[in-house]
């Protein structure tokens, strides 16, 4: 035997999520759409003297970052931490990736309520639904879910037999 042993492959949380490759190339770019809707409209809110549409802007933008950090690490190779924060933010399971997303698109709208804000998060808004969607998992079939109530049937059956026995 050598000294040095090859590593264990090591199975990414991603895989077993339930997705299906074409729904997760979806969210991403769904997110990368977010990112680009919350950067733009992030900046045109920042052109004003008022200061919670600067507040609201600057989050906004915040969003758009955050956002490409998560699903499109390799757009920021220039910052260190990309790609650490990209493999946690893979590691998260889609309803805290949802509730992120979603909690993140709901501060810059209840800042500054305007069209702009609220069409700005809402394609950002929308990738934390595509990920609460995720989470609720795949659609069953109706062989299975009829199989399923053929054999509940004998069950209630069974217990309507022993509950007019007991009476």
């Amino acid at each position: 035997m050598s000294s040095e042993e090859a590593p264990a492959p090591t199975k990414t949380v991603t895989d077993d999520d339930g997705m299906s490759w074409w729904y997760r190339w979806l969210c991403k770019i769904a997110g990368v759409l977010g990112g680009i809707s919350c950067a733009i409209a992030g900046v045109w809110n920042c052109v004003t003297v008022n200061p919670l549409n600067i507040a609201a802007g600057v989050w906004m933008v915040l969003n758009a970052f955050v956002l490409f950090l998560c699903e499109v690490p390799f757009c920021c190779q220039f910052i260190e931490f990309a790609n650490a924060v990209a493999a946690r933010a893979d590691k998260l399971k889609p309803w805290q990736k949802a509730l992120f997303y979603c909690g993140m698109a709901i501060v810059p709208v209840a800042l500054r309520f305007s069209i702009n804000t609220l069409l700005g998060n809402a394609i950002a808004f929308g990738t934390g639904v595509l990920y609460g969607l995720a989470s609720l998992g795949k659609k069953g079939d109706a062989v299975g879910y009829a199989r399923l109530q053929h054999q509940k049937q004998p069950d209630e059956e069974k217990q309507a037999g022993l509950d007019d026995g007991a009476q």
